[in-house]
Order: structure tokens, then sequence, then C-alpha cells
């Protein structure tokens, strides 16, 4: 018997629910909307925010600021992105194309507005918030080749589109708590009219109708231009935008109006007229000095309460709750435009300095701390492509009071990042290596310190004498059951008691942080390096891996690294040690009375006093 004979058992082809749609007569008909076992209907609602006009105009921030708005409500809510593109995930997006790579806890590699999720909700998500075309795809290709849709002919619908509807059931179901989510917010990747998105819009259509009346908020984001010529705002591209919107089937509930200036009345009155939303949904989403103001500025305009009123949600509202969230949120949003009483400046070396979205959550992290240590942090990128020599290091770090190396992928700016560490641990600046920036901290006091001239990673030199850094056979047999041999995700790391590192993480032992890399420090290198001053105060929990390292404080103020990304944890209210202690020791370097404060004694570690003969 053919394996996609009608006449199969429900258990050998089926797992998702299909056949309850289709029954197993041959003569099926047309409605295929797959439903998980348990699920309630019109228990969970469904924002859902689409672009217009041209993308990158800040879908995820506008969702991420009015998922926080209700989650402050006491409402649970589980954010997801949709994208449109045919990669399985973002790991092999090169960071020009699409930003920085966000890598989540259980190791799915995202787009960067899953990190804006998370820093705004103060919530890890996990891959059941990210969606890709080339998931959905593959998931029907392998199901139709076992057979699982009995016959038929599978199409864009209803099959592509009940696959799009299932993935967002089962997020509503389980939420990122195990427990059903009382929203779900779905974020369109692109714009309407968009050839590759187009059946994630005509889902989300199918979906409001099938969950029924006050079930779905649509949100059309769309952009006001003003010409400088004109100098006046134009509406006519928002209009047709959201017109190309409302011919997919989509009416929006909400028009957010993304501009340089706050979007005039006229403009939002010819907005509602051809858009039929009534003016009190209509928001002026205009430029504002931080992202996180933005929050703010939405419950001014009222639109928590519109979202409540159309999906039926104002008895679900923890009003103690949300009054004690905005008042911690205000007073942190408003040291933003506080005077700082510091100043820093921090130099970040890496091969993407032309474009910050490569290094997002760096700059966020390096934001969140300071707010906290009420510094301004003057940033300079530097990129290592340009830094050919000691002496062009020594110049471009001089006036810099903190060196940051970041992450990356390939030989391209390696060495400058390796002369850029030997400036600073040679002029005593506080210093903190990311991934590679920390492997290229081993390399700089292999060749420096030990004096092998030629020590480097076998990832670029492959025939190097002194391979500080390689591909370790314990990390394959490890990491081989995740794919390949990319550690991802949050793992462990024990931290040696009374080192700089246990004191940053509030002298703990044991902590857990998100690791992207394929190269570790060599094992058999561990001991000459030790030997000679290099402190790896953080390691595996079974396994010969460093993961982190450090310089003792009678030789240097602050020098660590960590073969983590710190700044993929950080978030606005509880930022990242690593960072903290960063920024707090550049302070302390240029003011040692910092050090005596109540926020100084929290983020400098004294130095150890000399042992008396």
């Amino acid at each position: 018997m053919p394996p996609n004979d009608p006449s199969d058992s429900a258990e050998t082809i089926d797992s998702c629910g299909f056949l309850s749609q289709f029954g197993k007569s041959t003569d099926v008909g047309e409605w295929h909307s797959p439903i998980p076992d348990g699920y309630q209907r019109g228990r969970t609602k469904f924002v859902v925010v689409i672009g217009t006009v041209m993308s990158g105009l800040g879908k995820g921030i506008f969702s991420s600021s009015l998922a926080k708005l209700l989650k402050d409500k006491g409402l649970s809510v589980a954010p997801i992105k949709m994208e449109g593109y045919l990669n399985i995930d973002s790991g092999t997006l090169n960071p020009y194309r699409h930003g920085e790579v966000f890598v989540l806890a259980d190791g799915c590699e995202t787009d960067m507005d899953l990190g804006t999720y998370e820093r705004l909700l103060n919530q890890d998500l996990t891959r059941k918030n990210f969606i890709t075309a080339g998931q959905i795809y593959t998931d029907i290709l392998e199901r139709e080749r076992r057979g699982g849709y009995l016959g038929r002919d599978v199409q864009m619908i209803p099959h592509v589109t009940g696959a799009v509807k299932l993935r967002l059931r089962e997020l509503a179901m389980t939420g990122n708590n195990g427990k059903p989510a009382d929203i779900v917010f779905v974020e369109v990747g692109g714009t309407a009219g968009d050839y590759e998105n187009g059946f994630y819009i005509e889902a989300l259509r199918e979906l409001a109708f099938e969950e029924g009346t006050d079930s779905t908020c649509f949100v059309a984001l769309t952009y006001i231009l003003e010409p400088s010529i004109l100098g006046e705002q134009k509406s006519k591209a928002a209009q047709l935008g959201i017109k190309r919107l409302m011919e997919a089937g989509v009416q929006p509930h909400i028009v957010a109006c993304r501009a340089k200036n706050p979007v005039v009345e006229k403009v939002m009155e010819k907005i509602g007229m051809f858009s039929n939303v009534p003016m009190r949904r209509i928001f002026s989403m205009h430029d504002r000095e931080s992202v996180y103001a933005i929050p703010e500025a939405m419950r001014a305009a009222g639109l928590d309460r519109e979202i409540l009123s159309l999906l039926g949600l104002h008895d679900r509202v923890n009003a103690p709750m949300e009054d004690r969230e905005r008042v911690s949120w205000l007073d942190f949003s408003r040291k933003l435009f506080q005077p700082r009483k510091h100043t820093i400046e921090l130099a970040i070396a890496g091969k993407y300095a032309a474009l910050r979205d490569a290094y997002a959550s760096i700059d966020k992290a390096i934001e969140h701390c300071s707010i906290q240590l009420n510094c301004g942090v003057q940033v300079r990128w530097l990129d290592t492509t340009d830094l050919d020599s000691d002496a062009a290091c020594d110049k471009a770090l001089a006036a810099v009071d903190a060196l940051i190396v970041p992450g990356g992928f390939g030989a391209r700016g390696v060495e400058g990042k390796i002369r850029c560490i030997k400036s600073v641990r040679a002029s005593r600046k506080p210093f903190l290596g990311i991934c590679l920036g920390f492997q290229m901290a081993v390399i700089e006091f292999g060749r420096n310190a030990l004096g092998y001239a030629d020590a480097n990673s076998s990832e670029f030199d492959p025939l190097t004498k002194h391979p500080l850094i390689g591909e370790l056979p314990e990390q394959k047999k490890l990491e081989g059951i995740l794919g390949g041999t990319m550690r991802l995700g949050a793992q462990d790391v024990i931290l040696e008691p009374g080192s700089l590192a246990s004191f940053l993480y509030g002298n703990k032992t044991e902590v857990r942080e998100r690791f992207r890399h394929r190269y570790e420090v060599e094992p058999g290198a561990v001991g000459e390096l030790t030997t000679k001053g290099l402190v790896f105060s953080g390691r595996h929990p079974k396994f010969k891996i460093m993961q982190v390292l450090e310089l003792p404080q009678s030789t240097h103020p602050y020098f660590i690294g960590a073969q983590y990304h710190p700044e993929l944890t950080s978030r606005p209210l509880v930022p990242q040690p690593l960072f903290m202690g960063l920024v707090a020791a550049a302070i302390a370097q240029k003011e040692p009375e910092f050090a005596q404060t109540e926020l100084g004694r929290r983020w400098v570690r004294s130095a150890p006093k000399p042992v008396l003969a």
C-alpha cells in the first residue's frame, strides 16, 4: 500500500492533528486549519504588526514596547518574529545585510529584533518565537514525503498558511513559561506587498477569521515622508501602503506613523480617512531620544487601553502591578536624559565598525551600564582592518579609557585586534574581550608574554607551530548532536572563587551565559599560559574548555575576556556584570575616588595588598 493512501492510520502519518480536519475520506474538502490538542479558541489574543512603505522602520521596537506595556499590566505575552527568507535561521547571514545574529538561550540563531524583545520584556525567548519561510517549507516538504497529506496536492493555501497558524497556536498554548499566553505579538518581516511574506499575511487574515470577533488586532506601521524640498509631511506613500494591506484582506485597527518629526493632525486625518481607522488609534511614532521612551509615549497616547478594548482584556489587568512597573520604568527612563556625573571614552575594535547594527547588543549593554553608573560613554568605533601597525593602534587608542574587542568570524581584521589588545595590556587600560576577542587575547599573550611570534589560531593559520586556539575533538563529541561544531546557546560556566570574574557576578561560582563559537583554547597550551600569569578563571563544568580569562589585578586593573557573549543577557534594569565592571574600572582610572563610593565598591575590586615577607 503506498504511503499516501488515505486509509493509512493516523498514528503513522500524522503528528499535528491534520487528520482531524480531513477525516479518512478521499473527499476531504478544502478546509485545513490544524489545531494542537487542548487548544482553546479565544483564550489567547493576537496583536499583529505589519509594515508598509519600507522595511527597517522599527516594527520590533513598536511591537516590543507595546508588549511591555501589556506585560506590565500583568498579562502574559509571547512575541514571535516571522521572516520571509528561505534560510532556516539567521546564523549564516552577513551582518552588513541583516545586522547582528542574536543567539537565544536554546541556541537558536535569530534576527536582532529578538534581542529587542528580550531586553524590553526582560524575558528569555526560544526558537518558538522565531519563524522563517525556510522552516515552514522544510516542515511541509518533509511531511509531504512521509505521506502526511493523504495524497492531497500540497499548496500555499491551505497547507502553508495552515502550518503558520499551527505555529502561532502552539506558541499561544505554551507562551514562554509553559502556560497559555494572554497575547501573542506577531511581527511580520518586510512590508505588505513583498512576495516572500504574502503567505504570512494571508495566514494571519485566516487566523483572525477563524479565532472570531475580538481575537486579533492588526497594526499597520507606515512611514510619513517629509521631503526637505517641500517642507511638509506627505502621506500618499503611507496611504498606498495601507491600501495594499487592505487589498490582502487585512483591515488595520491601529496605524503607527514613523516619521522624523511629530506627525501633524492633518496628515493623521488623511491616514484615518483612507484606512477606516479612528484618530484615537493613529499614533505618531516619530524619532525620540531613546527607544526606551516609546513605552511611556504609547501609554500617554492611550494605545494600551485601545488594545485592551479591541481584544476584550480589561478584566485581566493587574492594576497594582501596573503601577509598580510604571514607577520602576520611569525611574530608569528619566535617567536617560539627566546630565551624567562621569564621562569616559570607550573604543570598540572590530571589522564591522561601519555598521553599528552588527554590534547592536554590545551598544545596548554599554547603554545599560552608562545609566546605572551615571556615566556618559562616548563610543569610538575602530575598524581593525585599518590598524596595520602597533603605532597605528597606540595612536588610535591614546585618548580612550577602555577597549572592547567583540566577536566575529574570519581572518579579516584579526591582526588589528591583536595589536589593540597588546596596546591596552601595556598601557593598563581596562579591556573586555568577547568570543573572538577572548581568543585574540590568548594569542596576544602567547606572542608577547610567551615569546611565540607565530602563535595563532588554527582557524587562521593551520600550519602554525604554536596553535593556541583550535577546534577540539572534545567539542565535536559534545556538540555533534546539536549540528556541526558550533557551540550555541546557554552553557554553564564554573568560576574560580576569589577571581575578578566571580567578584563581578556577586561572588558566584557558577553562572550560565550564551555561546556562539567553534574554536577553543588548546588544552595543551593552558599550562604555559598560566605559568606566565594568564588566569583562566572560568571553565566548562566537565571538559577542559577555558571560558573566562583575566590578568591578576597586581599586573592590570581590569583585563578580562569571555568565550561567551555577555552582551546577549544584558537588560535595561539588570546590566551585564562584565560590562559594568569595564565601565566602572574606566571611571576609577580617571577618578580614583569613585572606587570608594557605593557603586564603586560594588563594581571596582580593590587591588590585593602585597604579602609581607
